[in-house]
């Protein structure tokens, strides 16, 4: 399917190809893979590496969803500076380096620097530097212009025209409609023309002196990003690692920069906030990603959790029909030969799974009783939705009755720690979802296993008619994704031990492990496309589902394969993981392969780098029963390492991991009694 331009952001729609637009040609969607993104909601900055916004693509400054600016383009003594270097250095900020040659240079080293700091609140400080032993005067000018356009009109190339800009104060007004942006800098320039958008400043650089021009874009809404206030997840400095491989400290420096940053507020109660799915796409709700990564990030804190989940309660359907107690969604693309699947559908299961587990790792008890009915709401539409077979079908008009094995493992999960929930909260139905959980395991393991010669196979659904669907993907590692349960107990899993084996062997195999990650679909699979996003892309999110769940399992061979490549993935990334990229083989030299339309960053695949991280020290807590234990990998499969400013029973934990895989707990909530 050739990508399409995606709806506008806040729509919650699916990331990679999005729903087609109304009219016009396919695949106009701006490739993004090179983009310099800086990002604190509702802030955004898209730029390319050499720093000149000219208006083409997604270039430009965004608030709240328009873009304010799309050109801004520096000349300097009538020149475009000579871009050396472009890269980001922090979530919200970016660093563009270039230099400018005059006519009176006497050989080919440039005298005049000029440094560029983009932030995503709108600010750009830009800073000129002479190296000359000789006074200059320089003149200098910004050309700005701006369509207002909506992000989504941006993405599917019907911005439309720059508006026409008046000068206004010490610098540049644009409106259309209700919208406007004013572009203001200091110091003020000496000359404005509005017919052309320019500002002109006459710059005097001292020997060996600098002048700075500091341009603020503003719509007059507020633009302070929720996630550098009273956050619900620590900062960069307070989450920390250390060890022997470098790579850890700068992926986990840079994921919780990047999670923080995607950070929203609830419109109906600001102090709940939550994750966006990811820039520049999906910058609205996305219940089902918002839930993955507060789950992923609960050794930092609960607090994600706990504003995640308030805020999706309140989106809750109501009423008395099948659908009460159902959590909204878009329907997201399953692949080439599966319906797309419901989000919503994901997050009704999930909702229970994040809301037992962040109690585990130490939700105030209050939290979790202020939660609890939506959880059983969740629950009870559950039971009204399971067919008589046990099963959860998909659902949407072209489903059909569809039955896919990665929703009934969401299904197990609920039902599992939904039970014990219900159970140590004193409330009914515990028995009914065990037994509803155990005859799920007993039909699964019989009519979803598929016998060959390799030794067998999940199917990834069954049809209305009982024929089996037998691809091979991603979705399978959910099989192995069972859920904490009381005691540092680990739920059972869907499969028995034999066929939780042969899937460990198939999970790190080389038709699934890229060397970089999982692929969506292994490489023999019909329909397998590298770049196709559910077809054989490597998305970070499954491969952490597949991480945790082989160590889980005892097939610690296979998770360490996955999470080193995954690892080596982050470094060529910046560190910066998108949420996909190709599923090319990685050979010797080799690098992965952007792809062109991931969201970067995501919140899912922020918090995978999280729960990578985190995964080798096997951290199984049980606050209500104030206790926490290690099951660490014993390969030490990062070298010896040291995590600090995690959080358990809501206080700082710190854990290490020695070179022989040996787990040890240095900092924790009092009283809380430590096992193995």
């Amino acid at each position: 399917m050739a990508p399409t331009a995606p709806p506008p952001p806040g729509t919650g729609s699916p990331p990679g190809p999005a729903p087609a637009r109304p009219a016009g040609p396919l695949g106009e969607l701006p490739a993004v893979h090179a983009a310099v993104i800086c990002v604190a909601l509702p802030g955004l900055a898209v730029s390319p590496e050499h720093g000149q916004l000219t208006g083409h693509g997604l270039e430009g400054f965004y608030q709240h969803g328009r873009r304010l600016l799309s050109r801004c383009q520096l000349k300097v003594a009538g020149r475009d500076p000579i871009a050396v270097q472009g890269r980001s250095i922090s979530a919200d900020r970016a660093r563009f380096l270039a230099v400018v040659r005059t006519a009176a240079d006497g050989g080919p080293d440039p005298e005049i620097a000029v440094e560029r700091i983009r932030q995503a609140d709108g600010t750009e400080r830009i800073t000129l530097t002479s190296s000359s032993a000789r006074p200059l005067r320089l003149p200098v000018e910004i050309a700005l212009g701006s369509d207002l356009a909506d992000l989504g009109a941006v993405a599917a190339g019907r911005a439309g025209p720059e508006l026409p800009a008046s000068v206004h104060d010490s610098g540049m007004r644009w409106t259309s409609g209700a919208a406007h942006c004013t572009v203001t800098a200091q110091p003020p320039p000496t000359d404005a023309l509005a017919s052309a958008g320019v500002l002109r400043w006459a710059v005097e650089l001292a020997p060996g002196g600098s002048c700075t021009i500091q341009l603020n874009v503003r719509n007059g809404r507020p633009a302070r990003p929720p996630g550098q206030g009273a956050s619900p997840l620590p900062s960069p400095q307070e989450a920390r690692a250390e060890g022997d491989d470098p790579r850890v400290p700068a992926l986990l420096h840079r994921s919780v920069d990047d999670l923080r940053a995607l950070l929203v507020r609830d419109p109906a109660r600001p102090a709940d906030l939550y994750a966006a799915a990811g820039v520049p796409w999906r910058c609205g709700p996305a219940p089902a990603e918002a839930l993955w990564a507060a789950r992923m990030a609960l050794p930092l804190s609960t607090r994600l959790a706990a504003g995640t989940l308030r805020s999706l309660a309140r989106l809750q359907l109501a009423g008395t029909d099948a659908e009460s107690g159902r959590i909204p969604g878009p329907f997201r693309d399953a692949g080439p030969y599966l319906p797309p699947g419901c989000t919503g559908v994901e997050a009704t299961l999930a909702f229970p799974v994040v809301l037992a587990e962040a109690r585990r790792w130490g939700l105030p008890e209050s939290e979790v009783a202020e939660l609890l009915p939506a959880a059983e709401r969740c629950l009870h539409w559950l039971a009204g939705a399971l067919g008589d077979d046990g099963y959860l079908a998909e659902s949407g008009p072209v489903a059909a009755g569809l039955v896919r094995a990665e929703t009934q493992a969401h299904v197990h999960r609920a039902a599992l720690l939904g039970a014990e929930l219900l159970s140590e909260c004193g409330r009914p139905g515990a028995d009914a979802w065990r037994a509803r959980a155990g005859a799920l395991r007993e039909r699964f393991r019989t009519e979803f296993w598929l016998d060959d010669l390799g030794g067998g196979r999940p199917a990834a659904a069954r049809t209305a008619d009982g024929r089996p669907v037998p691809l091979l993907g991603a979705g399978a590692a959910h099989l192995l994704d069972t859920g904490l349960l009381g005691g540092g107990r680990l739920a059972p899993g869907l499969l028995d031990k034999v066929q939780t084996e042969q899937l460990a062997r198939l999970l790190g195999g080389p038709a699934l492990d890229s060397g970089w990650g999982l692929r969506g679909l292994a490489v023999k699979e019909p329909g397998y496309n590298p770049f196709g996003h559910r077809a054989g892309a490597v998305r970070v999110h499954e491969s952490a589902v597949a991480v945790t769940g082989l160590a889980a399992a005892g097939y610690e061979k296979e998770a360490v394969s996955l999470l080193r490549g995954v690892l080596a993935a982050s470094e060529a990334f910046g560190h910066r993981l998108p949420e996909m990229y190709a599923g090319e083989q990685r050979t010797a030299g080799s690098v992965p392969v952007p792809h062109p339309a991931a969201c970067r960053p995501a919140a899912v695949a922020a918090a995978a780098g999280i729960q990578l991280l985190t995964a080798p020290a096997g951290i199984r807590p049980d606050a209500p029963a104030g206790a926490v234990a290690l099951d660490p990998m014993r390969s030490a499969p990062l070298g010896a390492v040291r995590l600090a400013g995690l959080s358990v029973a809501g206080e700082p934990f710190t854990v290490r991991v020695s070179r022989l895989g040996v787990g040890m707990v240095e900092q924790a909530a009092a009283g809380l009694q430590l096992g193995g």
